[in-house]
This record gives structure tokens, C-alpha cells and sequence, in this order.
């Protein structure tokens, strides 16, 4: 292992956006806990935000973190949590959608009902990712101040990759539109052959308002996501063929949207002194040797990327104590022994 999850932190000064990502299921949650923790228990203004829809933040700390609200920790200083809630989002969306169909249609004259329309456009599978993206994005700029570190646990890793991926596709597309609706707009007032009447509508258009504005908040996203000494993204794995193929094949597909890659967690590995010396049953015998295998793959194709590996524990991790556990073992960096 090159670099330990502390040395790099340490190589990077103004690291303040983290994100843990993987298979389900792997230890996403708790890796964001385990660094969250050790930020603010280092006296750091610290904020951890679940954008996993099905949030977990409430059942690792062990008290009531839901409702879309920024709340302290209990137990902890210097550390604020919040498992975002995108159904404000969403009906903010179906609203301006609904009265930018409308505006189109009634301004090109299309005497058809909209209200179809507006129902395929709201109700596409990649909405709710368009809201959790914008929530995402509000967080990063308007709680950058705020906080001296913000640690976002997301969801599954090909949400998440999607959910970060959209500052580059939102840019593509908010450009095309705003072209689209300059033209309309010049068309519009063509015979009146003034050129300044043209910018006087552009600039007093409700839509190109709403698309301006909104290119300027994924532009400031694009920036921050692409930092490499602002941003990084952790990946998380066990020791098991399947989690390590998805972390193996995301990097790649994280890489390719230039959002810079902080390292991989190996999450649930058992530590050599619960088994050698010792009488265990066959089962716990296999999976370790089992587990052997795995490491030297991960070694081998992720060596340089390996932060930190995380112990099976012997109970669920739960509360303050099990999570400063997992903190712990980041600071480490070692191997399980």
C-alpha cells in the first residue's frame, strides 16, 4: 500500500468534498461515518450528507437523522449530519417543467394538451437523480463555507456515478438549450430588425433566465467536482470477486468524467488472529483462506489505490463506539492482524 488514507488527506491540504461509493451492500455508509468522525474529532467543522434514497445515517449513529435537515450529532462535537429529502425537489421540478411546456406551447402556437407531456417528462427513471444532483450541488455551494470538510455517502455505485457524471451531461444540454431558445427568440423579433430588441427579450425570457441560472450553478459544480485538491472519490470493497469486478470497472467510468479518484476501502476483512492458532469452525477457516485470495487480487489490481482496510467487527456497526472503531482503522491503514 502506497499511501495510507492520512498521508494522502495530508498531501492534499484543501481536501474538503469526499464521497464513499460501491456495491450495495459493501460499507459505504460506514466508511463515510468512519471518516466523518475522524475529521470532527479532530476539531474540524465536519458535515456528512446521505444521498442514498435509502438512507442509513440514522441507523449507524443510532438516533433520528431524518427529515432533510442539517442536524448535530449527538455525543459528537464538531460534526452535522443530513439525509437529504428530494420530494421538496421533485415537485419544484414538476412545476417548472410543467410551466416551461406550457410557456413553449403556448408561444408556438400548439394547441394540444400538455399535461401528457408533463407527466412522461416527470415521471423518466433519471428524475429523481436530476433532483438528488441538484440537492447534491445546493449542498456543495452553499455549505462549502459552512463546513471544513463535507462527506457524502452515496448510493449504490452506478447511481452515484450517474449522479456525479450529470455535471458534464447538464453542461451539453443546458448549452444546446439555451442556443435553441436564443434562436427562437431572434426568430422571433427577426422582423423587427433591431439587434438590441433581440437581447432585450433574451434577457427578459422566464425560461433563458431558468436555463442561465441554472448553467451557472453546473458550471460551479463542474469546477468543484473536478478538483483533484478538493474532491476525491473512495470506492469501497470486500474481499470477494463481485464487489471488487464493480469497483475495478467504476473507476474507470468515474476516471472518464474526470472526477478525481481519492483511493479504495476494503471493508469486512478478518483479522489472521481469529483464526490461526486458534479452534474455529470449517466455515470461518474457509472464508478466510477465501478471503486470502481475494486481498492478493486486490494487491494486485488495486494495490496503489488500497487506503485502508476495515475489520470485520464482531457486532454491527452501530452507535459512536463502533463507529470510532471504523475511524480508527482508517487512521491505521494497516492490514488486520
Amino acid at each position: 500500500m502506497s499511501e495510507n488514507f492520512i498521508k494522502f488527506v495530508e498531501s492534499k491540504p484543501n481536501l474538503k468534498y469526499m464521497f464513499t461509493g460501491g456495491k450495495g451492500g459493501v460499507g459505504k455508509t460506514i466508511s463515510a461515518a468512519g471518516i466523518a468522525y475522524h475529521f470532527a474529532e479532530k476539531g474540524e467543522k465536519t458535515l456528512i450528507v446521505s444521498l442514498n434514497p435509502v438512507h442509513s445515517l440514522s441507523s449507524v449513529f443510532g438516533q433520528d437523522l431524518w427529515g432533510g435537515q442539517i442536524k448535530p450529532v449527538k455525543g459528537m462535537d464538531n460534526l452535522w449530519a443530513c439525509e437529504v429529502d428530494i420530494s421538496e425537489t421533485v415537485n419544484r421540478y414538476r412545476e417548472q417543467i410543467a410551466r416551461r411546456l406550457r410557456e413553449f406551447m403556448k408561444w408556438a402556437d400548439i394547441p394540444i394538451n400538455p399535461d401528457p407531456f408533463i407527466e412522461v417528462a416527470t415521471t423518466n427513471p433519471a428524475f429523481e437523480e436530476s433532483a438528488m444532483f441538484d440537492d447534491m450541488v445546493d449542498i456543495m455551494i452553499k455549505q462549502g463555507e459552512e463546513y471544513d470538510r463535507i462527506i457524502f455517502d452515496c448510493a449504490a455505485v452506478a447511481n452515484a456515478v450517474r449522479l456525479l457524471g450529470l455535471s458534464k451531461i447538464y453542461g451539453l444540454w443546458l448549452t444546446r438549450m439555451m442556443k435553441s431558445r436564443e434562436e427562437a427568440l431572434s426568430l422571433r423579433v427577426k422582423l423587427s430588425f433591431r439587434k438590441e430588441k433581440i437581447m432585450e427579450e433574451i434577457k427578459k425570457d422566464p425560461m433563458m433566465a431558468d436555463l442561465l441560472s441554472m448553467n451557472e450553478r453546473m458550471k460551479k459544480a463542474g469546477v468543484l467536482l473536478n478538483d483533484s485538491d478538493k474532491t476525491a472519490f473512495f470506492f469501497v470493497t470486500l474481499p470477494l470477486a463481485l464487489p471488487i469486478a464493480v469497483v475495478k470497472r467504476f473507476i474507470s467510468m468515474v476516471r472518464a468524467f474526470d472526477i478525481p479518484v481519492g483511493g479504495v476501502f476494503v471493508n469486512m476483512v478478518i483479522p489472521e488472529s481469529i483464526v490461526k492458532g486458534r479452534k474455529v469452525t470449517e466455515y470461518l477457516a474457509n472464508k478466510f483462506k477465501e478471503q486470502q485470495g481475494y486481498m492478493q487480487i486486490i494487491s494486485k489490481d488495486l494495490g496503489e489505490l488500497v487506503r485502508a482496510y476495515i475489520p470485520m467487527f464482531p457486532t454491527e456497526v452501530t452507535g459512536l463506539e463502533m463507529i470510532k472503531k471504523v475511524s480508527d482503522a482508517l487512521i491505521s491503514g494497516e492490514l488486520p492482524t
